[in-house]
């Protein structure tokens, strides 16, 4: 199935062929009138830093407004698609909106906390995992409850994946100080901020 076209895929054919127009005149221009080539293409390198500077604020806003105007299913769907980093960043964003402290610190050696969120005093260390089919199972849960224990006895964490927990990773958590949120609860609390 081919990928859908997306505003910043649009700005981007309009800026090639633009581009093509503008180099074939500036080609004739060039043997013509060398001020006026000069002219012209300073004003073509503003006015490619202008446009340059719309991708990138349609590219960053993108990720806030993605909920705004899907389904449930169609914004659980965008979650999995995002990249791992982004899909941190986004939820750094999440629980920054809900009014916590928050601090990225995912990555290759995050230790495997990728958010730290604090609110009322309580730290919440935050592991995201963009699964698309895997499910989360009791294995990563005891790995976080490791984590949890080496970071802090005060501390409780929360565990948001984009699919689901088994029922032992469930079974697991219950008497721990972690939130299990699987695609469906993450959606639900997305919502509650739009």
């Amino acid at each position: 199935m081919p990928r859908r076209k997306t505003l910043i895929d649009e700005l981007l054919n309009t800026l090639f062929r633009i581009s093509i127009v503008y180099a074939i005149v500036l080609f004739f221009i060039w043997f013509s009138n060398k001020a006026l080539f000069v002219k012209l293409l300073l004003w073509g390198l503003a006015f490619l830093t202008f446009f340059i500077v719309i991708v990138l604020f349609v590219k960053r806003s993108k990720v806030h407004k993605q909920s705004q105007w899907r389904t449930d299913r169609e914004l659980l769907h965008w979650l999995k698609g995002l990249k791992p980093w982004e899909f941190e960043d986004y939820i750094a964003r999440l629980y920054s909106k809900l009014e916590y402290k928050t601090e990225r610190v995912g990555g290759g050696y995050d230790g495997g906390v990728d958010v730290i969120a604090e609110k009322n005093g309580i730290k919440y260390y935050i592991q995201c995992k963009k699964y698309i089919t895997s499910t989360v199972g009791v294995k990563e849960i005891r790995e976080f409850y490791g984590v949890l224990v080496d970071h802090t006895s005060q501390g409780k964490g929360i565990f948001i994946t984009t699919n689901i927990f088994t029922s032992e990773a469930e079974y697991f958590a219950k008497d721990k100080p972690i939130e299990l949120i699987d695609g469906q609860k993450l959606v639900r609390l997305i919502r509650q901020m739009e």
